[in-house]
């Protein structure tokens, strides 16, 4: 037997106790614990959406679960949060928020407009005291109404909308067991690959 040949039944030998089917084995439950973990990354991410929107529908803490959600999603990979059938990544909503404010904005220029009215007829039936519908008291009215009358302020939907986005790859479970896949992916591959060139290197020194 040659040099050569001797080192090719050497290293296939050492190569022998690495069972491929082991491998495949093992990295069937490494990629099994790692879509376990990204989904229950991902459930726990729902959770603490669904926690933001009772916080801000009961008007709580919504600064606190903000947070939570928040660091949660920076620090775990598939975390990014979806709606519906679609893959396109909604922002959280704070629509309970939103309403209240409108609802407040609509209720504080209601409150000023009465008194604007009330402050017109006292001073236009000054400047026109002869019978309610005299002449230019609705118009003197009118006027006063449109130069002192309080509108609505716009408030911006965009101010009560957050988006966090996920990492591509965290230092977690899902990340590990991931990287863990990763590697011995490479390995089977190297592996079949080795074990074929050496069968082929040793039919041609037969």
């Amino acid at each position: 037997m040659t040099s050569r040949k001797r080192n090719l039944h050497h290293a296939q030998k050492s190569l022998r106790p690495l069972k491929t089917v082991y491998l495949v084995i093992l990295l069937a439950l490494v990629v099994a614990t790692s879509v376990y973990s990204l989904r229950q990354n991902n459930l726990n991410a729902i959770r603490l959406r669904d926690a933001v929107i009772e916080v801000d529908k009961n008007n709580g803490d919504i600064e606190s679960a903000l947070q939570d959600l928040r660091r949660y999603t920076y620090a775990h990979m598939n975390t990014n949060l979806s709606a519906g059938t679609t893959s396109i990544q909604q922002p959280i909503q704070l629509k309970y928020t939103y309403e209240r404010l409108l609802a407040s904005e609509k209720e504080r220029v209601s409150k000023v407009n009465e008194k604007v009215y009330a402050d017109a007829q006292v001073t236009c039936e000054k400047l026109y005291p002869i019978g309610l519908s005299g002449s230019g008291r609705i118009p003197c009215i009118e006027d006063y109404v449109a130069k002192n009358g309080a509108k609505e302020q716009p408030i911006q939907d965009s101010l009560y909308k957050f988006s966090f986005t996920s990492p591509k790859w965290s230092f977690d479970l899902a990340g590990i067991s991931l990287a863990i896949a990763c590697v011995l992916l490479i390995i089977i591959v190297a592996k079949v690959s080795l074990d074929h060139w050496l069968k082929g290197q040793m039919r041609d020194h037969l």
